[in-house]
């Protein structure tokens, strides 16, 4: 499982003219099922995403979490993470899951995040055409992988 977090000051998902999901300060975790994930890997993705020390603290280090400082989070499902881009110009996705399992997988994880993390889950729509928008805050950007 593959995630690219970045540290937004706001950021929000359109579908067809419809924001689907809206955040204020926090995380945008652009999220990535690959064949083989589990549910421990989805499980250790949560901790990863909320635990991970991405936030200034009073010395302007990154020593705080989303959780510790009560951030928001929204996720996206986003295959082209897993894209192979190795050879030739035109990218191969056969090392991203199976669409049945990789939404199902991404489901997994939205509920393990919104079990674990009190201030809420947004989320983009799966295998809908989706408009990100965000300010990044760094920027500090991270590809996570479980």
């Amino acid at each position: 499982m593959l995630a690219l977090i970045q540290r937004v000051s706001r950021a929000q998902v359109d579908v067809e003219g419809e924001t689907v999901g809206r955040i204020g300060p926090g995380l945008l975790a652009l999220v990535c099922a690959e064949p083989g994930d589990d549910d421990a890997r989805v499980v250790r993705m949560a901790e990863k995403l909320l635990a991970y020390r991405v936030f200034g603290d009073d010395n302007g280090r990154m020593n705080l979490s989303l959780t510790d400082v009560g951030g928001q989070l929204l996720l996206v499902s986003q295959f082209t993470l897993a894209a192979d881009t190795g050879s030739g110009l035109r990218p191969s996705f056969s090392t991203a899951a199976a669409p049945a399992e990789a939404e199902r997988i991404y489901q997994q994880l939205v509920l393990e995040c919104a079990k674990r993390h009190a201030p809420g889950v947004e989320t983009g729509r799966f295998r809908a055409h989706m408009e990100v928008s965000l300010v990044n805050d760094g920027p500090v950007t991270f590809l996570l992988r479980t």
